[in-house]
């Protein structure tokens, strides 16, 4: 399916193949075409509609419906407050706000726009400074980056697709609910919780998710086929639990906002052990470099070709790639180039590894630059551990040193210091070492690590 794109966005929708069950209520066939249909036809005219982004039926149908009649939708989290919706909405010059809309009325749907270059969302993104800022999402890398899933993971009509993912977030809303539309495969949200769903064959989550299910939820899962995760790191221990007890490996993707998807296995490949930390090759369509800095290029692979290198950060160019911030400069380089901020390497099967943030996750300590993931698996390894972030915090005579915040049962210092001297490199051994009863976590289960960093710099 990858590179032979339709000229319509959701055609599964407008043939009547689509079928939408959230938290219980469903809409489907000719009955949700012509609820799309109504929607489009009552913001005929607006250029940018705001849209409460609910886990409702109505929010898939208003997000649709403004895709069909040719605007743009702006998806705002429910639980934003009004400082940072007020924000939005005059960022965005919306011309409608859509807050669970009526959807009685049925009509046909007027003639949609291709799949071009115009833009069908703007999606806002929290940096590490200033106000959220919009990305713009094209019609056609919403396209291409859902038909390359789909030949990647082999998801097809047959398939039913389950999530408790939020609808103001890409892997939610693009792939989890625009994907539907465009492939026709029906789905299933839970609600705010994810449960098993008679007959689901494919399920999207994020790591926090895969490793607060029960054994028992886990064990339903197995007559599934296929389990993506996406969003944050996925630690061996969450994926090594789960397929314990659901049977599945699961497939661990890479995505942005700006950049839709990046790099996936396929899914067949999951029949093999994958290595550690691996999220896959480039999707089709998409090329991956990893840049050093002052160190200049380190790789340059795309499209799946085999190559091991050292690392350094990824940047991007493709068809999945966004149009740019809304009001803001170009965010591409000469040669058409996005920088990420992740930091990568090639492993030896020429898929990639994601090792943190560049802005949080790089630590440059007396000399050394040390991983902060390397020292959050150390910690996670002893069994009093269940949750860690570490990040570099300023320090006069190293630069930075290493800080660790951890969840932990009752922790015997001492042993865990010895514990983590045994794991690590003198020089990468955290130099402070706070338990806390939770680490912050933003909507999608990220750790907020700017948050860490501000509650260090307010000491």
């Amino acid at each position: 399916m990858a590179g032979e794109s339709t000229t319509a966005l959701l055609p599964a929708l407008r043939e009547g193949r689509a079928r939408v069950d959230v938290a219980g209520q469903r809409l489907e066939g000719d009955e949700l075409t012509g609820a799309v249909g109504a929607l489009a036809r009552s913001v005929a005219g607006a250029r940018r509609v705001a849209i409460v982004a609910h886990p409702s039926v109505a929010t898939v149908v208003a997000v649709a419906g403004v895709l069909t009649a040719g605007a743009t939708a702006v998806p705002l989290h429910p639980a934003a407050g009004a400082h940072e919706r007020a924000h939005v909405l005059r960022d965005a010059e919306v011309d409608l706000v859509l807050d669970e809309p009526d959807l009685t009325d049925r009509a046909a749907p007027p003639p949609e726009p291709p799949a071009d270059g115009s833009p069908a969302l703007i999606l806002y993104t929290s940096g590490s400074t200033g106000p959220p800022k919009g990305v713009v999402v094209p019609r056609r890398a919403i396209a291409a980056s859902l038909d390359a899933l789909a030949d990647l993971w082999q998801w097809s009509p047959d398939d039913v697709l389950a999530h408790a993912l939020p609808l103001s977030h890409v892997h939610g809303l693009v792939f989890g609910s625009l994907g539907p539309l465009r492939i026709g495969s029906p789905l299933v949200h839970t609600g705010r919780y994810l449960t098993p769903v008679p007959h689901a064959t494919v399920y999207f989550g994020v790591p926090a998710l895969w490793g607060s299910l029960g054994v028992a939820d886990l064990r339903e899962l197995r007559p599934a086929r296929l389990l993506v995760s996406g969003a944050d790191r996925l630690r061996r221990a969450v994926a090594e639990r789960v397929l314990l007890h659901s049977g599945h490996r699961i497939l661990n993707r890479y995505a942005m906002t700006e950049t839709l998807a990046i790099a996936s296995p396929r899914a067949a490949d999951l029949r093999a052990e994958q290595q550690a930390g691996s999220v896959g090759r480039p999707v089709p369509g998409m090329r991956v470099r990893l840049s050093g800095g002052e160190d200049g290029d380190c790789g340059d692979y795309g499209d799946g070709a085999d190559g091991a290198g050292p690392g350094g950060e990824v940047r991007v160019r493709g068809t999945g790639l966004f149009s740019g911030y809304l009001g803001r400069g170009p965010a591409v380089d000469g040669d058409g180039w996005f920088g990420t901020g992740d930091l990568g390497e090639w492993l030896p099967d020429g898929s990639l590894r994601l090792l943190g943030r560049k802005d949080t996750d790089l630590i440059k300590s007396g000399g050394y630059r040390i991983g902060a993931g390397e020292v959050e698996d150390a910690l996670l390894a002893h069994p009093a551990v269940t949750e860690a972030a570490v990040i570099g915090v300023p320090d006069d005579r190293l630069g930075q040193r290493v800080a660790a915040w951890i969840v932990a049962d009752d922790p015997d210092r001492a042993d865990l210091v010895s514990f983590l001297a045994a794991h690590l490199a003198p020089y990468k051994l955290p130099q402070e070492i706070h338990v806390v009863p939770a680490l912050p976590r933003t909507a999608l289960g990220k750790v907020h690590k700017s948050l860490l960093a501000a509650e260090t710099r307010s000491r």
